[in-house]
């Protein structure tokens, strides 16, 4: 899995992991979270786009991330999940505990939620 990090604007942080997010690779996306999250970010976006598939190891990394951010008073969206990454996350009813964008612009901007 790679990790790109993009900063549109002052506060604002996009995370966009590739491929896998499972139990080899969950560990790097906690720690580039919280990495995020002493910075002071204010609004961090999980663009889930390029995800194909995430385990609970995963999961359980982005619930990580969330709690470090709200711990440091930042904010946490996701945007954009695949079929799978959907389905786990509502399996898991981890889609009442994010709120998930359509796009990383509306997750910014706190647009349109993609509905259950």
């Amino acid at each position: 899995m790679n990790i790109d990090v993009e900063h549109p604007q002052s506060g604002q942080v996009v995370v966009r992991p590739h491929g896998r997010v499972d139990a080899d690779s969950a560990q790097d996306l906690k720690e580039k979270l919280h990495e995020i999250a002493q910075t002071g970010a204010e609004y961090v976006v999980v663009d889930l786009k390029s995800v194909d598939f995430i385990d609970s190891s995963g999961l359980s990394a982005l619930v990580s991330g969330l709690k470090a951010l709200r711990k440091h008073g930042g904010v946490l969206n996701l945007s954009q999940p695949q079929t799978q990454a959907l389905t786990a996350l509502r399996l898991t009813m981890l889609d009442r505990v994010f709120p998930i964008f359509l796009s990383v612009e509306e997750a910014l901007n706190e647009g349109d939620l993609l509905k259950p």
